[in-house]
């Protein structure tokens, strides 16, 4: 059978809600320890159903379906992916190792799983800092450039999530302010990451990058991605688990950016509700309404600065 030739980039706009974390979940919200027991696997993915529950409330409330999609793990969301699937959203699945510093596949056959699951987009999560230890980010673009040889081989799409966290010699010429760090330094090391990773051999169709808080660094460094015939390639904005209010920054200055076509907010929605929930603060119908409301606000507001 011919190869298909992998299209890069993502044509669309692209709103998606991430709930893909796992070790961070497992053990903040739930203050559970590894290996799990069936119950309290059971347990966590019922939280996960409660937040695809507010996103399709969101959907329901008038945002356009198409550009709408969910980020989840198979270990708590398998139930997830099938709802999501049947209602025809996009679906992107996490392949990395949760809370690792260094990226590494959560499953060494990370093949079989993509090829069963079958998502729209796959994603990896990788703190890459072109001024860390070479021989760190040398092993870390090794198995992504595997990650992309493959997916451009099944002809499908390659999510890459980057966070670009501060060395301790970059820290210390900010005096240890990770604010100024994150407006004087890191706009640059994004840029720069990326073609690293680029020349290494990664091909990624969505960037997925922390907020910016200026324009000029979002247009430097959506240059990074299109640069070099990626003309389709799109950047998203993730949320970092920041306030509302600090997400919403991110989205105004990022919305009408040449190469940003979307967002990824998810502890920003779906994190206090669920805390509420599990103190029996609120019902599930009340919980899955707040992370509905948030979802579909950030939404409205992304739709209406990009009209």
């Amino acid at each position: 059978m011919a190869n298909i030739q992998k299209e890069r980039g993502y044509k669309k706009q692209l709103l998606v809600l991430p709930f893909d974390h796992r070790g961070s979940f497992q053990s903040k919200m739930f203050g559970f320890k590894a290996p799990l027991t069936p119950e309290q696997l059971a347990e966590v993915s019922s939280y996960k159903d409660i937040i695809f529950e507010g996103f399709e409330k969101a959907v329901k409330s008038g945002l356009p379906k198409e550009i709408m999609g969910v980020l989840v793990d198979e270990q708590f969301g398998e139930n997830v992916i099938r709802r999501a699937k049947s209602g025809g959203f996009t679906v992107c699945i996490c392949v990395e190792k949760s809370g690792q510093d260094e990226f590494d596949f959560e499953y060494p056959n990370y093949q079989e799983h993509i090829e069963k699951v079958q998502p729209d987009l796959i994603k990896v999560l990788v703190r890459y800092n072109p001024e860390d230890e070479p021989a760190l980010n040398e092993r870390q673009a090794t198995k992504l450039a595997e990650l992309s040889r493959y997916l451009e081989k099944v002809n499908k799409k390659y999510m890459f999530e980057l966070l670009v966290p501060p060395t301790a010699d970059q820290l210390k010429r900010c005096g240890g302010d990770k604010a100024v760090y994150d407006v004087k330094i890191r706009p640059t090391l994004m840029v720069n990451a990326i073609k690293e990773l680029q020349n290494r051999g990664i091909e990624a169709d969505v960037w997925k990058l922390e907020g910016l808080d200026n324009r000029e660094d979002f247009e430097k460094v959506c240059a990074a991605a299109i640069a070099g015939g990626r003309t389709d390639v799109g950047c998203i904005v993730l949320g970092r688990g920041e306030n509302e209010a600090k997400v919403r920054e991110w989205l105004k200055v990022g919305a009408n950016v040449k190469g940003v076509i979307g967002f990824a907010v998810g502890r920003t929605v779906f994190w206090e509700p669920l805390k509420l929930y599990r103190e029996k603060k609120c019902t599930r119908e009340e919980a899955s309404q707040m992370m509905a409301t948030t979802y579909g606000n950030l939404c409205r507001l992304w739709l209406e600065e990009r009209s």
